[in-house]
C-alpha cells in the first residue's frame, strides 16, 4: 500500500519591504500565490495590497504547519522581520519568476 505524501506550507506575505505583513497556510502555495497576485482572495491581502511572498516554510503535516502559523502571528513584529531577512534580506518577491504566473 502506498501513502501519499502531502506538503503544507507556512507562509508569509507583503506589499512592500518593512510594509505590512500576512502569515497564512495552504496546501498548495503555487495555487495560493495566484489567487493572492490575481486579487481572488477577499480579506485582509486584497484590502492591503499583500501580494509579494518573502518566506515559507513546508511541512509534511497539517498539524505542524498550522501549529507553527499561529505561533509567528503571537511574536512581535520585529521577531518575523529577522525571521524573514534571515533568508531574504532583500524581501525579493520569492514567486516572482514562478512560470505559474506568466
Amino acid at each position: 500500500m502506498f501513502r501519499t505524501v502531502h506538503q503544507y506550507y507556512l507562509y508569509i506575505l507583503t506589499n512592500k519591504k518593512n510594509g505590512t505583513l500576512y502569515v497564512g497556510v495552504t496546501n498548495n502555495l503555487e495555487r495560493r500565490m495566484f489567487e493572492h497576485k490575481h486579487k481572488l482572495v477577499e480579506g485582509f491581502t486584497k484590502k492591503y495590497g499583500l501580494h509579494r511572498l518573502i518566506y515559507f516554510e513546508v511541512f509534511q503535516y497539517v498539524n505542524d504547519a498550522i501549529k507553527r502559523e499561529k505561533n509567528i502571528k503571537k511574536w512581535k513584529r520585529h521577531w518575523k522581520i529577522n525571521l524573514i531577512e534571515e533568508e531574504n534580506p532583500h524581501w525579493e518577491d520569492l514567486a516572482k519568476d514562478w512560470d505559474y504566473f506568466r
